[in-house]
């Protein structure tokens, strides 16, 4: 009897110590589970809820018949909608060189520029001799921009057919006159004697061409250009390919060339596939914007580029695989932060 009473409190001891240990246990696994999840939550809301105080973003982008223009409004709206306390606005302006201008002197925030002219204000060379600007940080490179020689007269086949004719080299101090300048050099031609320069943006210098006022127009751009295709819509229109001695010179003397081919029908009228050359397309900020703006901005694009495939067809161009191609300035420390997480 004795060792039935024994063997009862030993079985009641060891289910009391079983039930009073497991709910232990279990809290502890919870409480662990918990904090782990609370910590990563944590870690997403902070990044989530990163907001700004009414922070104005302005952004230099270009005339309104080129891609700058409604690339910049799309990046307007992508920030307005996705970051707390910003008012972004896209302004139209001179483009390239215009947009650093205004970035040194501080009326924009933003700006869309070619990668060469960036370079060329980094360094203080070019049109920006004298004024070295070492502050000027990039957030990505966007898409190619090739320069695209476009003229209505189908005997113009050639750079060298230029010479004598009348042509829309860009506007004053814009990145397209820079490139005009070396395709001219390159091809053995004195800009200013050998051609007769009409300082046009965009738009006039389609304007020009539909009133037979020029002969041509160089224009560096993504494509389809808005301008090139309302030209197009009531004339042909010819692509005039930069052959192979001028493009190896070019390459030899600038590094930010690359070999590049308009595809046939990207315009009424260019039958044929063109080879010419490109330089990409990028955003560029001050190296004062903090570097938790620079990643909000940078992160945003990337995540709604379905918006900016809208605003224009290059959109299908801008990667985050691509972001840091041929990048020609230092990169802003926030952008990078945003690639190194990628």
């Amino acid at each position: 009897m004795k060792k039935a009473l024994s063997l009862l409190l030993i079985l009641v001891l060891m289910f009391s110590l079983v039930t009073g240990c497991s709910p232990k246990a279990d809290e502890v696994a919870t409480t662990e589970a918990t904090t782990m999840v609370g910590a990563d939550t944590t870690e997403a809301a902070t990044e989530a809820e990163v907001t700004f105080d009414n922070i104005f973003v302005n952004i230099g982008t270009g005339g309104t018949a080129g891609t700058y223009f409604p690339l910049g409004g799309a990046f307007a709206e992508i920030w307005n909608n996705n970051i707390k306390g910003i008012n972004a606005t896209a302004q139209s302006t001179g483009a390239s060189v215009a947009n650093i201008n205004l970035l040194m002197d501080g009326e924009v925030e933003v700006v869309i520029v070619q990668n060469d002219t960036a370079l060329y204000a980094h360094d203080g060379v070019m049109m920006f001799e004298g004024q070295t600007f070492d502050d000027l940080r990039g957030l990505a490179t966007l898409y190619s921009e090739p320069l695209q020689i476009v003229t209505t007269d189908p005997n113009i086949k050639s750079v060298a057919d230029l010479k004598g004719k009348k042509i829309a080299v860009g506007a004053i101090g814009s990145g397209v006159e820079a490139n005009a300048r070396q395709i001219i050099a390159a091809a053995g031609m004195d800009f200013e004697k050998d051609i007769k320069a009409n300082f046009l943006s965009f738009a006039e210098a389609s304007s020009g061409l539909k009133d037979n006022q020029v002969d041509a127009a160089f224009l560096t751009a993504g494509i389809p250009t808005a301008a090139i295709q309302d030209l197009s819509a009531q004339n042909d229109v010819f692509i005039v390919p930069i052959d192979a001695e001028v493009a190896a010179k070019l390459k030899a003397d600038y590094k930010f060339f690359t070999d590049y081919v308009i595809p046939a029908n990207t315009y009424k009228g260019q039958t044929a596939d063109v080879n010419t050359l490109t330089v990409k397309s990028m955003l560029c900020v001050s190296a004062d914007m903090s570097d938790d703006l620079a990643y909000a901005l940078t992160k945003q694009i990337y995540e709604n580029l379905d918006r900016v495939v809208l605003a224009h067809n290059v959109g299908k161009f801008i990667t985050v695989d691509t972001a840091l191609d041929a990048m020609s300035v230092p990169v802003h420390p926030g952008a990078q932060k945003y690639f190194d997480g990628k």
